[in-house]
């Protein structure tokens, strides 16, 4: 049996992209939350344009607030970074950008770095792009771990990759690859739009689940507790059952949270702390 706590939740910036920076860690300070996963996005902290200064800058930042990153999460979706890529400059400016993520992270004497599978063009032969995922993923982990930080990588829902966009094809990309640095990440809509379950994920992967993006949906969507329809009840208890040991983060995304998403944020720990209390082996589970 897990013992789950707020604790085991970090504070998060995917919200965030219309406020500014200090704005995110005034609210990750009234909410309690001392661990951060960075979304590494414009205007906050762009990795591909920051120089040793903005490291510099960012990591005293935290340091002045007593807070530590956890993950780093570049953007790989909205912007041209994709390692399954057939067009050179794309693939390869996507490995530079994941090793100079990696060599930030390890600045910021963060633990974990999130990576994304990419996609391949939708009339081109998935096959060639998966190799070229592979390939390009192996390298990325390697260096990582060189500089002493893990790697994740999540499934994927369809309209974002036409290479991992279910569990078995997590299962697949992870085993391929082939690197003890590289273990899996839940996101809890894209596994329910894939029809998996999350006891599925913690059979599959056990102590190889490492982090989880914990947010609701209709199925999809990145929605705060209480606006999508998912049992976050019934996830918390899987996981504390399974005795999952990683952190969790709310991958809040959409125009609606975009003008308070403090709020959101605070609401979805209200939601995980209710749902925690009625955890058998829950302690410790409050606010602040």
């Amino acid at each position: 049996m897990g013992s789950l706590t707020l604790e085991r939740v970090t504070g998060t910036n995917f919200a965030y992209n219309n406020v500014r920076f200090e704005t995110f860690l005034g609210d990750m300070i009234r909410l309690g939350r001392r661990r951060i996963e960075l979304w590494a996005i414009a205007p906050h902290f762009s990795i591909p344009e920051a120089s040793a200064q903005d490291v510099t800058a960012l990591k005293r930042q935290l340091q002045e607030r007593e807070m530590v990153l956890h993950c780093l999460t570049p953007e790989q979706i909205m912007y041209p970074v994709n390692l399954a890529s057939e067009i050179p400059w794309i693939r390869d400016s996507s490995i530079k950008m994941f090793s100079k993520a990696a060599d930030i992270a390890s600045e910021l004497e963060g633990n974990m770095l999130f990576l994304t599978p990419g996609r391949g063009f939708e009339d081109a032969d998935p096959a060639e792009a998966w190799n070229r995922s592979i390939d390009g993923t192996r390298q990325v982990v390697d260096y990582a771990a060189s500089r002493g930080i893990r790697c994740v990588v999540e499934c994927l829902q369809r309209s974002e990759s036409n290479l991992v966009y279910s569990l078995e094809g997590l299962k697949r990309f992870i085993s391929e690859v082939n690197h003890e640095n590289l273990t899996a990440a839940l996101d809890t809509p894209a596994m329910a739009a894939a029809g998996d379950s999350i006891e599925d994920y913690v059979n599959v992967f056990g102590d190889r689940l490492s982090h989880v993006h914990l947010v609701d949906g209709s199925p999809s969507g990145h929605l705060a507790w209480g606006d999508g329809s998912l049992p976050l009840g019934h996830y918390l208890r899987v996981l504390n059952d399974a005795g999952y040991t990683g952190m969790m983060s709310f991958e809040i995304f959409g125009a609606r949270y975009a003008s308070d998403p403090g709020a959101a944020h605070e609401r979805s720990l209200t939601a995980v702390r209710a749902a925690l209390e009625g955890l058998p082996a829950a302690i410790g589970a409050r606010l602040g």
